[in-house]
This record gives C-alpha cells, structure tokens and sequence, in this order.
C-alpha cells in the first residue's frame, strides 16, 4: 500500500499583483463551478523520464506559478456572493510526494488524480492547483497535476503546455485577466456587454421556451455521460467542409441542429455553441479562461443539409460576435424575459467542439459505436452538452445530460441521426 504523502514547499514570486472583479471568461466557469458543486478539476498523469529529480519537479512547479497568474489567484466571496479576485505576487505551494510501496506507481498517480477530483478546493484559500509525484523504490515515476478551469481553457492549456515545455521566458503576452476586467468595465466594454444583451434579447423572446419536450418519466440516476464514435461523421464532415469552404465544426454544428429538431420536434433550435474568444485583440495566447457559450437559433427542419448549411453559417457570425459578455448580467437577462413571457426560458443546449491539432488526423471507415460511460447523482450537468473530441482514427462525441429534461433513451440516438443527416446528404 502508498505510504500518506510527504511533501516540500516551493517558493514563488510574479508580477501583476492586484484584486479585482472577474473577467467574463472567469464568470463564466464560476458560474458552473457553483452549480455543479464541482471545482472542475482539469488535468492527470504523467509519466517522468528516468532520473528526475524532485527538484527538477519543483522548479516546474515554481514556473507555472510564477509565470501564470490565474495559478496563483484566490477568491474572496463577498456577503451576496459575488467573488472578487485576488493576484498575489508571491506564495508559497505544496508539492506532495507519495511513495507508492508495493502497488503500482502508474495506478496510484490515477488514485492521487481520483481523491483529488472528489476533495473541493477551497478557492479562498487554496491555489487552484494541485501537484504531486510519486516514488518507487527511490525513483520518481509519475507526475500527478490538476488545476482549476477556472484557470484556464482548452486553448489557454495549449499555450501553457508548450510553454512549459520550452520553458519560455519572454513576457507573458496578452491581457490578464484583471486587465481583461477592466476593458470589460470600460465604456467600450459595456457598449459591447449592451450589444449582447440587445441580440440575446431578440432571441429569448421568439422561440419555443423549452428546448426538449420533458420526459414522462425521469431515470435514475439522474445525470448521464455517454459516448458516440463515428468514422463516417468525421468523414462526412471534412467532406462537406472541403465542398462549401465552411470549417468542420459548423458542418457538425448544422448536423446537431437538423438532429436536435428531428428527435424533439422542437423548431428553431436553440444552441449555445462554446466560443474562443481568442479572436479578440490582445487575448490570442493567454493562459487563463476565455471561452464562453454563446446564443444561437436556427430554423432546422424541413431543408436538406445544403441548406440547413447555409441557415447555420448565417447565424454563426452573430452568435461567436455576442459570446463575450457578462455572465451574471446575462443570467438576470434569461430571467426577465422569462418573468415578462410567464414561463422560465430554458437555454441549456451546449455543443463544444474542442478537437485540437488532432483534428486533421486520418480518419479510416469503420463502424459507428455508443457506449455509456457513467450515470451519476452528482455532480449535476446541463440539459444537455455535446463535446467533439480527438480520438485516433475516429470522430468522438462525448454528451452530458440531465435526465430530467432529455431521456437517455433519446440521447443515445443524436449522435446516429446526425451521421445520417450528413452521411446521407452526401449522395
């Protein structure tokens, strides 16, 4: 059995102290850390090469919290909830070491990895990251690290992993989050926040208020992840993306829409794409967290996919332009014109394509597959969220859902009826 953990303390001191409101992106994934009860832990196992030492491991450890101020920002909570966060400019972090005896060194990483997503962190108290190695007979083996999305996202991760690799130390580029806080505070930034609001506005008071017709009977446990893998929906997609000069993830986004409306007959569909945000000056490289969902409808049934094409390539444009906004501001919007309407208007229909570099990988015919991969109490998860993901020589469609507004029985079929829409309008 692995001994309890020992640890050292590493030292460390950045630039860009300071406190402030959060930025937009931050708003967005608090806003979802305090939902889903979750400190939605990114991250896992690696593998060290023979001969490091833990010294070498502490110095990466120094350099992510000192080149990286999301890595060492806390939160302070306010009376009413609103979080104001604070940049320290120096600190000291826990590096555990856990000696891994008799068991396997690789499992008991994944085991650190398995407590640590289920321990909450503290964000007034504890860095948003957490970091250990383990030992096996005297040698370092693995490398077992988690952080907060809070710090980051998907393409913020990219930049920090490449950085850290070469061990970069040219000035951070970019805006910071506490300086991405002030523009947002700025005249310019609240002309763009209004703007936001005015074409969310137009749609929260067009369409249907739910997006999916309530199942009779709600299954237990009620939040599922599943997993769909489809060789000719990666084909199909590419091929139609070479065809109208449009990018894959809006040839998937069409085929998620024409699917959405043929299982729940529920005409537009409502869509919260996940946009960058990187396309924004002064935010293409940094490390912190910027992707938000935006709004999006879409007219999808009753026209073939050339067309559904086309009605969807419309509408992006607006949707990715407004998905940069005030999350709290936003959520008081849905409210309202709720309350005005007489009925909640329920949004939750997320698709995120986060396929990276991969993307471009062969992809070889081959049978399609489901599985479901966990059901859950909690945490909780939204009505329903499609990821695209990376897998070798395949298009993988990871989906959350919440039992009570979406079967599973119904789930299961959206990844099939998007590979026919698109597969079949091929011919």
């Amino acid at each position: 059995m692995p001994a309890a953990p020992d640890r050292v303390s590493v030292g460390f001191q950045g630039d860009g102290a300071g406190e402030g409101p959060l930025s937009w992106g931050q708003l967005e994934n608090w806003s979802a850390i305090v939902k889903q009860k979750t400190w939605l832990p990114l991250g896992g196992v690696k593998p060290l090469e023979p001969g490091t030492t833990l010294d070498e491991v502490a110095a990466e450890l120094r350099y992510l919290m000192t080149r990286y101020q999301p890595m060492r920002t806390v939160l302070r909570i306010g009376d009413d909830g609103t979080p104001t966060q604070v940049v320290h400019g120096s600190g000291t972090i826990d590096l555990e070491i856990v000696e891994a005896g008799d068991a396997d060194a690789g499992q008991v990483a994944e085991d650190v990895c398995a407590a640590w997503r289920d321990k909450q962190l503290d964000f007034a108290t504890e860095w948003p990251v957490r970091m250990a190695v383990v030992r096996k007979d005297g040698a370092l083996t693995h490398m077992a690290v988690l952080v907060s999305h809070f710090v980051m996202d998907a393409a913020g991760a990219m930049t920090m992993l490449a950085e850290v690799a070469a061990r970069t130390e040219t000035p951070v580029a970019g805006l910071q989050p506490l300086a991405q806080a002030r523009w947002q505070a700025s005249p310019a930034g609240q002309r763009h926040n209004a703007a936001a609001q005015r074409y969310w506005d137009g749609i929260l008071r067009t369409v249907a208020p739910d997006r999916f017709p309530r199942p009779a009977v709600v299954e237990s446990p009620r939040y599922w992840h599943g997993e769909f893998t489809s060789p000719a929906l990666g084909l199909a997609a590419r091929d139609w993306a070479a065809r109208t000069g449009l990018d894959s993830s809006t040839v998937l986004l069409a085929a998620f829409a024409g699917a959405l409306a043929g299982l729940t007959g529920v005409d537009p569909v409502v869509i919260r794409p996940m946009v960058s945000n990187r396309f924004r000056p002064g935010l293409a490289d940094v490390v912190c967290t910027l992707a938000q969902a935006g709004l999006l409808s879409v007219p999808a049934a009753g026209c073939g996919f050339a067309e559904l094409l086309e009605r969807t390539r419309r509408v992006t444009t607006a949707a990715y332009k407004y998905a940069y906004f005030h999350q709290a501001g936003m959520e008081r919007l849905v409210a309202r014109v709720g309350a005005e309407r007489g009925t909640p208007i329920e949004i939750g229909c997320y698709f995120n394509d986060r396929r990276g570099p991969g993307r471009d990988a062969p992809i070889a015919p081959g049978e399609s597959a489901f599985r479901w991969v966990a059901a859950q109490d909690a945490p909780s998860f939204e009505p329903l969220f499609v990821h695209v993901d990376d897998a070798p020589g395949t298009l993988r469609l990871s989906l959350y859902l919440d039992a009570e507004h979406l079967s599973p029985a119904v789930a299961r079929e959206l990844g099939g009826a998007m590979e026919r829409i698109a597969v079949q309008a091929q011919r």
